[in-house]
């Protein structure tokens, strides 16, 4: 019960922070996205050569992307070094970009697969965040989402689907219809769910930009933390 309560107020304070976000941004699909950073969308820094070990493809938004962290910082280039502490030989290629809704993503998917040098050992999809800032319909994520699943999983590339929560100020209604997205969509395209991509860090200053959703580069080493493990046994199997 006292985790369930703390989840519960970090929660809260994601919803009233979200709202600032939503507010500035706009609700509408044609609201400008973040600022691009310098490690979006590129391979990750001293990656190793992918003949050499494991390819792994990070796509997503900002919290893929490395929004407004130093190079090395991110997700993809952390999550390789993690690999490597343990000993295994990985490449984690940095396919977020920030502002992405699931339509960008579904849009760019099969320009990222066709651009990369084999097809990856594993992807790793983060997507549906922004549309639930903006109040994009949860039906349309879900169908971007599915559309997204079913080319990878016909492409025979398997899948760490990293969910979201909606945010408290979303109201009952949206969460009941956005949160069962990824668990549903997990399960059709037997993929592995990490339920909440921002477990851990969400309701931490400490562990978060001052925009209090996105995660400092504290952050991310909590969530590569818990992404390492499970990412590791996707790749030994």
């Amino acid at each position: 019960m006292k985790k369930e309560r703390s989840l519960a107020g970090r929660l809260s304070q994601y919803g009233a922070l979200a709202l600032i976000v939503q507010l500035a941004s706009g609700c509408s699909d044609s609201a400008p996205p973040p600022p691009p950073v310098a490690n979006s969308a590129q391979a990750a820094p001293g990656a190793t050569p992918v003949a050499d070990g494991k390819l792994v493809v990070a796509f997503g938004d900002s919290l893929y992307a490395g929004y407004n962290l130093d190079q090395g910082k991110g997700l993809a280039p952390m999550l390789e070094k993690a690999l490597a502490a343990r000993g295994m030989q990985a490449q984690v290629v940095n396919a977020g970009v920030s502002g992405d809704t699931s339509a960008a993503g579904l849009a760019r998917l099969a320009f990222t697969l066709d651009g990369l040098a084999r097809k990856p050992d594993l992807m790793l999809v983060g997507l549906g965040g922004n549309d639930m800032l903006r109040g994009l319909s949860p039906e349309t994520t879900r169908d971007n989402l599915d559309a997204i699943l079913a080319e990878l999983k016909k492409r025979d590339i398997p899948v760490l689907l990293t969910g979201m929560l909606a945010s408290p100020n979303m109201g009952p209604d949206y969460a009941a219809a956005f949160n069962p997205i990824f668990p549903t969509l997990a399960q059709k395209y037997d993929a592995t769910l990490y339920p909440f991509m921002l477990d851990g860090v969400i309701g931490d200053r400490a562990l978060q930009l001052p925009d209090g959703i996105h995660p400092n580069d504290k952050g991310v080493e909590v969530i590569v933390g818990k992404l390492t493990p499970i990412v590791a046994a996707q790749l030994k199997k």
